[in-house]
């Protein structure tokens, strides 16, 4: 379905829609989702399809992206939201802090935030930590920064490199990248990162900002007003969708390379169990049967029900971004930018990189962002020969680095983190922006390392 019309017809057309948005969003205040949908449109015409064919590359565009991202995102919350409830994200911290002791509070917060930002959105699981976050900082004392940044830095970066939270899938699925193998690379990528950009960043940060406890948090109650589950149980649940994702990537090469027969029964059942969705699907069935019991058939019911309304307007989003890169590549847009980046001679990853970026400063949302540039990079990623798998997945980490970078006054968790921690905007753009900026930037760094060794 592809139209044949000039490059600089098309070239401009795409400029035009990327301009268009922009102004959408940030001076006319229309929510990304409609914005999207209207630019969608507008680009299709401008661009050349036919008018019948219009609405249906729009929702094949949407359905796609829909049907790899909403699946996991919706389960995800769940596990997240049952786990947020019984108080596990308490035990998880309190666990670690134990184990590693006191004078290193801060890294076990933030390997705490870590493991429990495998499943729950950013500002969730910083809110939900953030009084765990102050009644620790409260006990021992020191600036809040050092306490909150390394488990604010673990949400941001598994929340924008690892699966199966949405920005990393959409982008995948428009990409044709390995799930299992992106949230292997993703999860070498994400540590370093936050320990060097998060966790690093936040001791030295923590020197030179003393911030008090807020106000609101000086009389902080540690306690949970549920049973809490015991620390390995936690763990279990958390690391039980890593490993059956893992299980079918280690399967999957084991095949390739001829180790294993391919057309072995019990191999297949073995990969079916960790695909992304049976895998989430199976670790939500044992929180259902590990929690149940003490919260009740109806409160369950009702939390899973709860989970899922906060994340509406993430999954649309996300959904309309893919409309939009089905527009870019039936229209041939993306083919265009293709052959001008091909022209200038700059690096595929380096390019999603820069494009990325462009557009997280522009107007702010990090998925809005990383999503736009996926659906640009598309057809350049399907154009470029000799890209490997793994490749593909560090041109993924690439856009999200560049959607992470640069939070400022139009990015909602700037506000977030300034708010909760009571500090002015000028100490939050020393702090929290210098802080996201590190963390996209190292992580754009090791994906263009890994790409080049591998």
């Amino acid at each position: 379905m592809d139209v044949g019309t000039d490059p600089t017809h098309l070239l401009l057309t795409g400029l035009g829609a990327v301009v268009l948005l922009v102004l959408l969003i940030i001076k006319m205040r229309v929510h990304a989702f409609v914005a999207l949908i209207l630019v969608s449109v507008l680009s299709a015409a401008v661009a050349g399809i036919p008018a019948d064919d219009i609405v249906p590359v729009m929702m094949k565009g949407f359905g796609g992206t829909l049907a790899s991202v909403a699946l996991l995102v919706g389960l995800g919350c769940m596990i997240g939201k049952l786990l947020e409830v019984t108080g596990g994200a308490r035990v998880l911290a309190d666990g670690l802090i134990n184990r590693f002791g006191e004078q290193k509070a801060p890294f076990a917060l933030g390997v705490a935030s870590l493991l429990f930002g495998f499943p729950i959105f950013f500002d969730a699981g910083l809110i939900v930590m953030f009084p765990i976050l102050m009644s620790v900082a409260a006990k021992f004392g020191g600036s809040t920064i050092k306490y909150a940044f390394p488990a604010a830095g673990a949400f941001a970066v598994m929340h924008a490199f690892v699966p199966p939270h949405p920005g990393p899938v959409a982008a995948a699925d428009l990409l044709g990248a390995d799930i299992g193998l992106l949230l292997l690379i993703g999860l070498l990528i994400a540590i370093p990162t936050w320990y060097l950009g998060a966790y690093c960043f936040a001791l030295y940060a923590g020197k030179k900002t003393v911030l008090s406890l807020p106000p609101l948090y000086k009389n902080t109650d540690s306690s949970t007003l549920t049973t809490p589950p015991a620390f390995s149980t936690v763990l279990a649940v958390l690391l039980t969708p890593v490993l059956l994702i893992f299980m079918d990537t280690g399967l999957n090469t084991l095949q390739v390379s001829g180790v294993i027969s391919g057309d072995a029964l019990w191999i297949d059942i073995l990969r079916m169990l960790g695909k992304t969705p049976v895998a989430l699907l199976i670790t939500l069935i044992l929180c259902l049967f590990l929690f149940t019991r003490d919260l009740g058939r109806e409160k369950t019911e009702a939390l899973c029900g709860e989970s899922l309304a906060p994340i509406c307007g993430v999954i649309l989003v996300t959904g309309a971004g893919g409309m939009f890169g089905g527009v870019l590549r039936s229209s041939g847009i993306g083919e265009a930018l293709a052959g001008l980046l091909q022209d200038t001679g700059l690096p595929v990853i380096v390019a999603a990189f820069v494009i990325s970026t462009c557009l997280r400063v522009a107007q702010g949302s990090a998925t809005v962002a990383l999503t736009t540039t996926a659906a640009l990079m598309a057809p350049i990623v399907s154009a470029t020969t000799g890209l490997s798998a793994v490749d593909i997945c560090c041109i993924v980490i690439a856009i999200a680095g560049g959607a992470t970078v640069l939070s400022h006054f139009n990015d909602s968790g700037f506000w977030l983190v300034s708010r909760l921690l009571d500090m002015d905007e000028k100490t939050t753009l020393k702090t929290w922006t210098v802080m996201e900026t590190l963390l996209g930037s190292i992580a754009f760094l090791l994906a263009a390392l890994i790409s080049v060794v591998f």
